[in-house]
């Protein structure tokens, strides 16, 4: 047999991928549904949106000509790698929402780390994620952290995290699901979890054309609005609803005030549904918020990310205008 096959099989043999799973328990869920049910207007936290399914409509919403996002930064961080990694220098990548961790593969090349963490909500969609890109970098050591990012406080004990400067990646804008002050309390929390001596490259979407901000998060193929109905599916199964996903229709929103999009599912008619052995009432027309998506100009998320312990490194854009990635540093 070819020695140098026998070589490459024996690296990719000690190259495991590593698993932590810091999932919420049903206990957690229950009651952030119970708090999410009763503010007004109903709102639930926007990770409840990707269990297994949700992922994976989620990734179906990226391929959709509608929804520019996915496509306009990975094509940014493939023109741009190189020039990034330069910037960023060496250190541990550790991509906060990692979904299917495909936009990570350029800056993997360009870094070339011995490892890179992964974190994301879905365990399953964590896991498939992992494998699939350690397999396309083998020499790279992945671990996956699955867990509510946004509620993390401290960073697990492994020896992959111990003796390395961290670089944080968090692409996708996924920082506008946040309303404001709940965005400044994250990337402090990242600037926590980074360290003194760390950065942070960070995926910022623009606001453009009202058309072409509604119509990016509700396609026409019905992704966007599978998405959101699927969360109604979620908490039938997880936490024993009697949700009617047909008695709730989907909407998606320009809010010009708060600079952002608003998705909802509407209550088609007065109905009362059961959660958490509480009764919950729905009047028509009543929305039940499923998520966020805030846009910030540049300037406006410099001032955001500088409030939070940040300051503006170097900022690579499309050549429309419309997405921009930030490389942050913290301030001395």
């Amino acid at each position: 047999m070819n020695t140098q096959f026998l070589e490459r099989q024996s690296s990719l043999e000690r190259q495991a991928v590593a698993l932590i799973d810091l999932h919420p328990v049903p206990a957690d869920l229950e009651r952030l549904a119970v708090e999410g049910l009763s503010r007004v207007p109903k709102q639930l936290p926007a990770w409840f949106l990707y269990d297994a399914e949700g992922s994976r409509l989620f990734d179906a919403i990226c391929r959709q000509p509608e929804y520019r996002l996915t496509a306009t930064e990975t094509a940014l961080l493939e023109q741009e790698a190189v020039a990034m990694a330069a910037a960023i220098g060496p250190g541990l990548p550790i991509e906060f929402g990692a979904g299917s961790a495909r936009k990570v593969s350029p800056l993997l090349e360009a870094l070339a780390p011995a490892a890179y963490v992964a974190l994301d909500i879905s365990s399953s969609h964590l896991t498939a994620a992992c494998g699939t890109l350690q397999a396309r970098h083998p020499a790279t050591a992945v671990l996956g952290i699955c867990c509510d990012y946004s509620q993390l406080q401290d960073l697990p004990a492994h020896p992959l995290l111990e003796g390395q400067r961290r670089i944080g990646f968090y692409p996708g804008s996924s920082l506008g699901n946040f309303e404001p002050p709940q965005a400044r309390a994250l990337l402090a929390q990242f600037a926590r979890l980074l360290g003194p001596d760390g950065c942070l490259l960070i995926g910022i979407d623009q606001p453009r054309a009202v058309a072409s901000l509604e119509a990016a998060y509700n396609d026409r193929a019905g992704y966007s609005a599978a998405f959101a109905s699927n969360l109604l599916v979620r908490l039938n199964r997880d936490l024993g609803g009697s949700f009617d996903p047909e008695a709730f229709s989907y909407r998606a929103r320009w809010q010009p005030d708060q600079c952002r999009i608003e998705m909802a599912l509407v209550s088609q008619g007065q109905q009362v549904v059961r959660l958490a052995s509480q009764d919950w009432t729905f009047a028509p027309a009543e929305a039940l918020i499923t998520e966020y998506s805030y846009k910030y100009t540049p300037e406006a998320f410099a001032a955001l990310a500088g409030s939070a312990g940040w300051r503006p490194r170097q900022r690579w854009s499309d050549p429309a205008g419309t997405f921009s990635l930030h490389l942050l540093e913290p301030q001395p």
